[in-house]
């Protein structure tokens, strides 16, 4: 018999004594993760830290980090055979699913003709006019590897184009691992509490300008200092690797508006929000057009790809129409452009899968609310997500840094327990897939309650 619901602080809370789901029951079983542990001991001798990209390892929850054996749809199993709903779905690539068929298909078929050429293919351009027709502010592009590579070739561009040195970015917004963007970075650079990476010389950073996230006054304030000398201001146009923080009303015409008076060029990081708002990503969503894009992950279909472009007269600029050099031996690999078209393809052919990812997302959004009321602060927008721990506003770096990292831990931990595979870090987005059912849903907003309501927040 199902219990009366419990009404406590102001949010309710289900009786999980008398209405416990069967995750529930296996919670306190311990959860074998005998290989996984194995296997990062191994790797720990051979790999830095034991991982090939930091929040990987699992440090900023306090546990050891599960190995992924394989992935189905919604689903990650790991090599201990637990299996789990996946909300990190690589990182964002995964908006269609883990090895979605038809991506599946064109990859091994392109597999099958080569792996590489080091040669022009049609599948490039193909690729180049998808992006294009996607975002009418992309004119040209030029594939590359990853979003590392976009940014900071574009970055190089904009700087040819305009003749001048400085770049703004914002506190808390990341843009890669390049040696001048690693200055008061977000995602793991955040998480680690060391956003300034030991390794850069100074001399790399000193023309990198540091602005907050949706506060007009510093970007006017520097603008103005270094009047005539900024080449561009770079943005995550939604902040996804400080936890999910949107711009503010007019924030992002502020920044259009404010370049275009001091002759700089305005760059949206859509590597995240590329493809995955809309298809026209965050400069569709919010309808105000950059100079410059940059792009990733939707972009390979969950093969390393990255892709920068823009307007025509930028992008002239790049060898070998102009002096701006960027090379690549694998930029528009034949396997990763196949994934690519399929993926693009795919989405544009079904213009309602952003209209059911931002349904399924409230729904988990308003699950977490109810359950947690003003102890927790939950960021939403499409298909990206954070629950920040915190009872502050979440709107800029100071209040997503004012989350308590350990309450968030525990959160993890106790969502893992129950088979919902989480962001193991309180600065990294929760990103919800096309595969995603609704039984799928349900359960994590059941889970969801039960996890919240079970814990002394």
């Amino acid at each position: 018999m199902q219990m009366p619901d419990k009404i406590e602080n102001g949010h309710i809370c289900e009786n999980i004594v008398q209405n416990r789901s069967q995750a529930d029951f296996q919670k306190g079983k311990k959860m074998n993760t005998q290989q996984s542990e194995q296997l990062f001991k191994a790797s720990q001798e051979k790999i830095p830290g034991g991982v090939n990209s930091p929040v990987r390892a699992f440090g900023a929850v306090g546990r050891t980090p599960l190995f992924i054996k394989n992935a189905k749809g919604s689903h990650i199993t790991d090599e201990d055979g637990n299996t789990y709903i996946d909300y990190v779905c690589s990182w964002g690539p995964g908006i269609l699913g883990h090895a979605h068929p038809q991506v599946i298909e064109a990859v091994q078929k392109a597999c099958a003709d080569g792996l590489t050429f080091g040669a022009p293919t049609r599948k490039e351009y193909e690729l180049a006019e998808l992006i294009c027709e996607a975002m009418p502010s992309i004119k040209k592009v030029r594939l590359v590897n990853s979003g590392t590579e976009a940014t900071m070739s574009a970055i190089r561009t904009a700087r040819g184009y305009t003749g001048r040195d400085y770049i703004i970015k914002f506190k808390g917004n990341y843009h890669g691992h390049s040696d001048g963007l690693l200055v008061k970075a977000g995602s793991a650079a955040l998480t680690t509490s060391v956003p300034d990476s030991s390794g850069v010389p100074a001399s790399y950073t000193k023309n990198t300008l540091v602005a907050l996230y949706n506060d007009e006054d510093s970007v006017r304030a520097l603008m103005e200092e270094y009047k005539g000398q900024v080449a561009a201001i770079i943005v995550e146009p939604v902040a996804a690797n400080m936890g999910v923080v949107p711009p503010k009303k007019g924030f992002l015409q502020f920044l259009r508006d404010i370049t275009e008076k001091y002759g700089s060029l305005l760059i949206f990081d859509e590597v995240i929000t590329g493809f995955r708002l809309a298809l026209g990503g965050a400069q569709e969503y919010y309808q105000v057009t950059p100079d410059l894009t940059t792009l990733g992950k939707i972009v390979g279909g969950g093969m390393p790809m990255g892709a920068y472009g823009g307007k025509r007269e930028i992008m002239r600029m790049v060898s070998p129409d102009g002096p701006v050099y960027q090379a690549g031996t694998l930029s528009g690999n034949p396997v990763a452009t196949a994934a690519g078209i399929e993926t693009l393809k795919i989405l544009k052919e079904d213009p309602a899968i952003y209209q059911r990812l931002e349904i399924k997302t409230k729904k988990l959004a308003q699950a977490v609310k109810e359950a947690a009321g003003d102890k927790v602060y939950v960021n939403q927008i499409g298909s990206l997500m954070s629950v920040f721990f915190t009872s502050r506003e979440v709107k800029n770096y100071e209040d997503a840094v004012s989350s308590d990292t350990e309450k968030y831990a525990r959160y993890f931990q106790d969502m893992l327990e129950r088979g919902i595979y989480l962001a193991p870090a309180q600065f990294e987005a929760m990103f919800v897939s096309d595969a995603h059912t609704e039984d799928d849903i349900e359960k994590t907003c059941h889970m969801m309650k039960e996890s919240l309501c079970s814990l002394d927040l």
